[in-house]
């Protein structure tokens, strides 16, 4: 799901990878803290959705917390496609998201993500 959203600067400079998360379920904030530590040069602005909306966010708050959600160039991308966006943003894991950018390999994280999608509920209840 690619909606588009703010514009990129102008000024050439490309803008931070906005990336909105559940701060509520306890696997997320693994994820998060963990690549907040990789993200040294604070390329991605991590957003808290179950603490409030976000006004800039086109998306709905309940399809946020639902599914992964990431803004990258002022494009909002969703599920695997967020997570490229993300991992683009962080040198360490640069080379996973740009393999992310074939069709093929992006179908494959998509179904991996759905896969889990499915086990998420189970998994939150083993970390609560």
């Amino acid at each position: 799901m690619n909606m588009p959203a703010a514009p990129v600067p102008s000024n050439g400079e490309k803008s931070p990878v906005k990336v909105w998360f559940d701060g509520d379920c306890p696997l997320c904030r693994r994820e998060i803290a963990f690549l907040k530590r990789l993200d040294r040069a604070s390329a991605i602005q991590f957003v808290d959705v179950a603490k409030g909306g976000d006004p800039s966010c086109p998306i709905d708050q309940r399809d946020l917390l639902a599914r992964f959600h990431a803004q990258e160039d002022g494009e909002v991308l969703s599920g695997a496609a967020a997570f490229a966006a993300m991992w683009r943003a962080i040198p360490r894991l640069r080379w996973l998201g740009r393999a992310a950018r074939n069709p093929t390999v992006l179908a494959v994280l998509e179904r991996l993500y759905l896969l889990f999608l499915r086990l998420r509920p189970s998994l939150q209840r083993l970390l609560s």
